[in-house]
């Protein structure tokens, strides 16, 4: 997933299930899964937020980590940021 000329690595899928699985057991009520590059370790991470209004937080390049994608813990269909 995700592999391209500015992502130099695939995010392996098992990880991902991993991702959502953990995402739906946590106490706090997460709703969103964000995948985001790490530049300096070229490694993929997660984010879990409780509402769209945290996307705000990780939109843009910092130099140091991107937002990737964006998905639904639940549905597990990926959300526009358009």
């Amino acid at each position: 997933m995700f592999e391209t000329l500015h992502y130099n690595k695939s995010l392996d899928e098992e990880l991902f299930d991993e991702w959502l699985e953990s995402g739906r057991n946590q106490k706090i009520g997460y709703k969103y899964l964000m995948v985001m590059w790490s530049v300096m370790e070229e490694e993929y991470f997660c984010v879990y937020v409780e509402s769209r209004s945290d996307f705000g937080e990780h939109l843009g390049n910092t130099g140091q980590e991107e937002l990737v994608a964006v998905y639904d813990l639940y549905s597990e269909s990926r959300i526009s940021l358009d």
